[in-house]
């Protein structure tokens, strides 16, 4: 069965580490016939929630007018979702941050998702796998609270130049994840 897969990127680096393993595991995803869609986050204006809990009251998911509400309808269309991001201080980045905690305003109005499972794409400049655990922590409680299914996390240590995935296993294991998902 086909899956519609939401892949939110995190990265201001375009052609980056992140889009190359956000791309990698595009190609495997739609080589086993999942339809994919990419949403950066890094280059819209989504700003913080500031928990007014009038979601979805004035015609839009949020009713902060930003990037988020363009966000909304593909998330309602997703199966699945894919966070592809660096971490910044041990976590997301800013503006991918504030996408996650907008999806706040389907819980208040009480309008579920229908994703059912999440994986994470990350990647940093550290080279202790270790330094990840703010992150990972993070998207385990997510899809915790979320009954998402974890079908896969993936981080690749290490990556400070444009081109350094090329250097690692990391785009060969993004793709095999894609080919995974049933």
């Amino acid at each position: 069965m086909s899956k519609n897969i939401l892949i939110l990127t995190g990265s201001p680096r375009k052609g980056g580490n992140t889009d190359k393993l956000a791309e990698a595991f595009i190609a495997g995803a739609q080589q086993v016939g999942h339809t994919t869609v990419t949403y950066t986050t890094a280059n819209k204006n989504i700003k913080g929630c500031i928990d007014c809990q009038t979601c979805f009251k004035k015609g839009t998911a949020c009713s902060i007018p930003d990037d988020f509400n363009e966000l909304a309808p593909l998330l309602e269309q997703a199966d699945m979702i894919v966070f592809a991001t660096p971490m910044y201080w041990f976590s997301f980045p800013a503006t991918l941050k504030a996408a996650i905690d907008k999806c706040y305003s389907y819980l208040i109005a009480e309008r579920p998702l229908k994703i059912k499972e999440c994986a994470l794409l990350v990647s940093g400049g550290v080279q202790d796998e270790t330094m990840f655990e703010g992150i990972i922590k993070s998207y385990k409680l997510i899809a915790q609270f979320q009954n998402w299914k974890n079908i896969g996390t993936i981080i690749v240590t290490g990556l400070h130049d444009k081109e350094d995935v090329l250097k690692t296993e990391g785009l060969q294991r993004a793709e095999a994840l894609g080919k995974s998902i049933l």
